[in-house]
């Protein structure tokens, strides 16, 4: 059986609470054998931890979500670098800027990501990376901060491929979840062909952005083998192939490798 690694999900998540144990089942049942939870803000990770702690297969990032930017609070630091130290967390994420939502304000955002990714460079920690229509001025803010860059994840890349290409050079992995095998995405399925095979990852971001032919319904990881498939076929290669290489890919910048 193929095997996949959905690298960033939240089936740990209140949406899956009547029948999380079915949808871990499936997942088994089709090959997903490891998978990333990620926290939102504190007390999301902490679930995030406390789920993986007890699940096969799954491991935990944590951190603040721009979102959650205006909750959060200096205190919260040692938490995270403990949590990090203890092996309890893979990464600080996810952790970012959207403006799309503008759900906190705009420079509580950027204050919260810097402090954020201050962090991941005093404890040697990977980033997950939330980006939404924010992809210059988050740029902007790694290029000041080159040489406190950690590396991580650009999750559920929206970027245009020369955009991609900016966050290769900054040395990020870069992760495609449902939105690159709608058909109407030819800027994404181009930035899905360029970057190479050692820099890809592939993801759910489940319960949201559900791919073809689910598209509409709550996702779920089992559905990261759709992301995968169609991965392959932009890049001419077999689903087997993009499993092993994203498999690996998503060991190492989670430390599992």
């Amino acid at each position: 059986m193929t095997e996949w690694f959905d690298s960033h999900c939240h089936v740990d998540e209140e949406k899956f609470d009547e029948d999380r144990n079915t949808v871990l089942a499936r997942m088994r049942e089709h090959g997903i054998t490891r998978f990333a939870v990620i926290g939102s803000d504190m007390a999301t990770s902490r679930h995030a931890i406390a789920f993986a702690a007890e699940t096969e297969g799954a491991v935990a990032a944590a951190g603040c979500h721009p979102h959650e930017a205006k909750g959060f609070r200096e205190e919260d630091c040692p938490e995270l670098a403990r949590w990090y130290r203890e092996g309890k967390i893979r990464a600080i994420g996810e952790i970012g800027l959207d403006y799309y939502y503008d759900q906190s304000p705009r420079e509580t955002q950027r204050e919260v990501c810097q402090r954020q990714m201050e962090l991941a460079w005093e404890i040697g920690a990977p980033v997950v990376f939330h980006i939404r229509d924010a992809h210059g001025e988050m740029l902007e803010i790694m290029k000041s901060m080159k040489s406190r860059l950690t590396g991580g994840i650009i999750h559920c890349f929206s970027g245009s491929a020369e955009m991609a290409r900016e966050y290769l050079r900054l040395g990020y992995y870069i992760s495609f979840a449902g939105p690159v095998t709608f058909k109407k995405a030819p800027k994404l399925q181009e930035a899905a062909r360029l970057v190479p095979r050692e820099r890809l990852l592939i993801e759910t971001d489940s319960p949201y952005m559900a791919p073809e032919p689910v598209r509409g319904r709550r996702n779920e990881p089992t559905n990261v083998r759709y992301v995968g498939m169609k991965i392959a076929e932009l890049r001419g290669e077999t689903a087997e192939e993009v499993a092993a290489y994203t498999t690996e890919n998503a060991m190492r910048v989670y430390g599992m490798a």
